[in-house]
């Protein structure tokens, strides 16, 4: 079946590097393809023009088309976590090799591409109707770089 929507990510020429990368860290991921640029194109004949990679059942298009455009935070992947070890692996494995940190469960890769690392408890610690409880939660979660579950219990049940 092919996927209607793809994310469609712009790359100076590191669209294979990245591909190669996210399917690295995500279990259930492989790459798709590698298409290659044709004789006259804008880009040397030969090299990388797309890689098309899958992670956690979603298709992703890389295209190596040169430095005009560049990554903002406008636009992040956000990956639900289950516990702890998941939400240290992936925020390890993204923020490594130049990498950078953020606030409230965000990150930059080495590409530039933003992430929102989000365990599930956040978001079930976020939609209490104990507004107070929730309003601690949040609280505690906006002085946090990468999010630390047992801190967010911590707060919920003061």
């Amino acid at each position: 079946m092919i996927q209607k929507i793809k994310p469609f990510l712009w790359f100076d020429k590191e669209a294979e590097d990245a591909a190669k990368f996210y399917c690295s860290i995500f279990k259930n991921s492989k790459m798709l393809d590698v298409q290659r640029y044709p004789e006259g194109s804008p880009a040397p004949a030969g090299s990388v023009m797309i890689a098309s990679f899958e992670l956690e059942g979603i298709q992703f298009v890389g295209l190596n088309a040169g430095p005009t455009f560049k990554f903002t935070e406008a636009i992040s992947f956000a990956v639900t976590t289950e516990n702890q070890e998941e939400t240290d692996y992936l925020w390890n494995k993204l923020t490594a090799d130049g990498g950078k940190e953020s606030d409230c469960g965000w990150l930059k890769d080495k590409f530039g591409l933003s992430w929102q690392i989000t365990p599930r408890q956040l978001i079930e610690l976020l939609s209490s109707p104990d507004k107070q409880k929730a309003a601690r939660v949040m609280a505690s979660m906006m002085t946090m770089k990468k999010i630390n579950i047992a801190e967010l219990e911590r707060a919920a049940q003061q």
